[in-house]
């Protein structure tokens, strides 16, 4: 039976389709008593689609840097059941299509499997969320035909290849190690690395993949030779994203400050406050208070280091509308942020919380209280802010510093002042009639500006157009409050209760303990113990099987998983 976990949406709904035409013809030859669907088929054998042989061909690790926007993805990592495309799902069909990397013997091209090819990303972001800066590292075929004798995997010189892609260490093979590739390239020619073709005389990796890729999924540059023991995750030490938002936030007041109550006005924030809280982020810290926890990871360190956090007006932005006051009067700003590794949606946590601040329901000091884990082991309930401001703009690989160091609290005396130590070729260096991917970009971002400046327009229009009978623009009830969270407009909610007052969602911890003991464990630690959690709850399912019908096999079982367990 075929095994349908690694297709893409697009080939299963056409696998539907397929199925769905082979029913009716079915029906209709068994009411009609006519041929089968066998006895339909041309008689002619159609002409085999020319493919490349990958043997003939090196291979070279690489380092991509790619960008796309979100709006249109269930976020960058494959996801077999996810309801919107990814981002690693075109790259993936662009890849096989372009004939860069070869799915394994009997596989289907559209059956996403990069293990084939030692890859690793440096970021997985979440659905909706944008990214300028996203690194992957893979073995991709090479422009160099193989000349030399083939040595078969593992052959030379002892050589073993490492864990899945991904791990600590060396990167997923790395670079010269053209003999441990996987997939179908069963043997690597020895030397291979060293005599691959300069990066003028290579595949032009980028164009080739543009051309392939969707119109908002683009790939900015190519690194030809990455460092030993080179990994996109594990290698980068500094992560930086930028969550965009207007001044004002959204549509209320026309004046920034409220006559009342002395703060910002409704749908203003005071920009000042933010930059202010935004400070209390620097440093390490603990930030189970800034994320959404996963038991089935069983996280226990939330410690991350933030290296820089501020408020930024983004220059050249600015729109205006006569409502506020006509030429410039709405201003872009972004929250800027530096850190070595990043929680689940803390990003988005940490904005929210922003927000509360620029909005005056919360002061500055509510942070270093939120970041006192001792005090506060479990979050407040709160919502985070919303994605598609969102974008991961850089990741940066400094030279020098190992693979396995720590992630999550780097001492490293240049840690917040790193620059990327990779050679960068760009798709503009490498191929002159790089015209066709700016005016690609050009396009989308024409057609973004025009939905812009049409809407602006009609804003402006409907604002200036006094109501009959209306002095001045609705305000919310007094028990109302809006609460704004990056989006198009606030939320509209009752009387808001400061942070602190709210109920408390679970600790990470009481998370945790709680996830283990629906597995079957006594606890967290319990299960962090066994190591492997889910092969170890299949051996014991397995054993409770096998002790109906064999107590020795059962036995054995039962010894397998303590054995595991003490290794651990």
């Amino acid at each position: 039976m075929t095994d349908y976990t690694r297709w893409t949406k697009e080939a299963l709904v056409q696998r539907i389709q397929e199925l769905e035409e082979q029913a009716v013809l079915t029906e209709q030859n068994g009411l009609s008593g006519g041929p089968t669907i066998s006895q339909l088929a041309p008689s002619t054998t159609p002409k085999p689609k020319k493919t490349i042989d990958p043997s003939r061909y090196g291979t070279r690790y690489i380092a991509l840097r790619i960008a796309y926007l979100g709006k249109r993805y269930g976020g960058f990592e494959y996801q077999p059941s996810g309801a919107l495309p990814s981002v690693e799902e075109e790259l993936w069909k662009a890849l096989v299509k372009a004939c860069l990397i070869f799915p394994e013997p009997g596989a289907a091209a559209h059956e996403v499997d990069f293990n084939i090819c030692e890859y690793s990303k440096c970021g997985r972001t979440d659905r909706g969320v944008s990214a300028f800066g996203q690194v992957v590292a893979l073995r991709v075929r090479s422009n160099r035909k193989r000349t030399a004798k083939v040595v078969e995997r593992g052959e030379e010189d002892g050589a073993e290849a490492d864990g899945e892609g991904g791990g600590r260490g060396r990167g997923p093979g790395g670079p010269g190690d053209a003999a441990t590739s996987t997939g179908p390239e069963a043997g690597a020619v020895a030397g291979e690395e060293s005599s691959l073709p300069l990066p003028h005389e290579e595949i032009q990796y980028g164009k080739v993949l543009n051309r392939l890729l969707p119109p908002d999924i683009r790939v900015l540059a190519w690194c030809p030779n990455p460092p030993p023991g080179f990994s996109a995750r594990f290698s980068c030490r500094e992560r930086r994203y930028r969550y965009f938002f207007t001044q004002p936030a959204y549509f209320g007041s026309s004046q920034p400050l409220s006559s009342a109550e002395g703060g910002p006005s409704d749908g203003w924030l005071d920009i000042d406050a933010m930059r202010t809280a935004a400070q209390h982020f620097v440093g390490l810290h603990d930030f189970r208070n800034f994320c959404k926890i996963d038991p089935n990871k069983q996280i226990t360190n939330f410690a991350r280091r933030i290296f820089d956090a501020d408020i930024v007006e983004v220059p050249g932005l600015h729109a205006s509308l006569d409502y506020y006051g006509g030429s410039s009067s709405i201003k872009v700003y972004s929250f800027d942020v530096r850190g070595s590794a990043f929680l689940w949606h803390q990003i988005r946590h940490m904005v929210a919380i922003l927000f509360l601040v620029g909005q005056g329901r919360e002061s500055a000091d509510v942070i270093p209280q939120l970041l006192d884990a001792s005090a506060n082991p479990g979050r407040p309930a709160y919502a985070m802010a919303e994605e598609g401001p969102l974008v991961l703009w850089d990741c940066i690989f400094p030279p020098a510093v190992p693979a396995d160091a720590p992630e999550a609290a780097i001492d490293h005396p240049d840690a917040g002042n790193w620059s990327d130590s990779l050679d960068w070729f760009t798709v503009a260096e490498e191929a002159p009639d790089s015209r066709m991917m700016l005016d690609g970009l050009w396009r989308g971002w024409h057609d973004a500006k025009m939905d812009e400046i049409l809407a602006n327009q009609l804003l402006n229009q409907v604002t200036k157009t006094p109501v009959p009978g209306q002095a001045q623009l609705p305000t919310p009830p007094a028990k109302k409050s809006h609460v704004y969270e990056g989006g198009s407009g606030p939320r509209l909610g009752g009387v808001y209760v400061p942070l602190m007052k709210r109920s408390r969602l679970a600790s990470p911890e009481e998370q945790n303990d709680k996830f283990a003991r629906t597995k079957g464990f006594a606890s967290s630690a319990a299960m962090r113990e066994v190591g492997n959690w889910r092969t170890a709850i299949r051996e014991m399912k397995e054993a409770e099987a096998t002790s109906r019908t064999s107590p020795a096999l059962a036995a054995e079982a039962e010894k397998r998983v303590s054995a595991q367990s003490e290794q651990s």
